[in-house]
Order: structure tokens, then sequence, then C-alpha cells
């Protein structure tokens, strides 16, 4: 199975109702993409790299799981609008 193969062989196995998923080939490695389901908010689309190595790992479903939990939080976090850390004075 291809690098590709792997991942939309993972990325099959998950459905939520706010993120979308998705991946492409992307100079050897594997582009991972998540997006919004609620396109009128306009929002960025989420990237992240799987290289050979990563898809080559023995325990490659659990370290994919834990890459794609990380970045779907991270994601998540970059969609606030403010911050406490935005007001100033």
């Amino acid at each position: 199975m291809t690098g590709i193969q792997r991942v939309e062989h993972e990325l099959a196995k998950y459905d939520h109702p706010l993120f979308r998923l998705g991946c492409r080939e992307k100079n050897g490695s594997v582009e991972v993409t998540i997006d919004c389901t609620k396109e009128d908010l306009k929002l960025h689309t989420y990237l992240f790299e799987m290289h050979p190595r990563d898809l080559d790992h023995p325990q490659f479903e659990w370290t994919f799981q834990r890459q794609l939990y990380n970045c779907m939080h991270d994601y998540l976090m970059e969609m606030f609008i403010r911050t406490p850390q935005d007001i100033h004075g």
C-alpha cells in the first residue's frame, strides 16, 4: 500500500460533523487537509504532512490518530476570534 493509500484508508475511519478530512501527495509525503464543514465561516484549511518515516512507522495507525487529534485541536484553537491575550489595556 502506498503512503497516500494508507492515509486514505485511515481517514475513511473518521467522520466528524465539523471537520472534513482529506489528503493529497506532496513531494514524497502526504499532506492531510482539515476543513471546517461550515463553509459560511470562511475559515482557512489546516494542513499537516505525514513524511515517509511516519507512514512506515510500525504503529502508524496510532501515531496518525495522535497527529490528527493534535492538529484538530490546534485548528479548533485557531478559530478563536478573540482571546484575553488580544485585549490590550
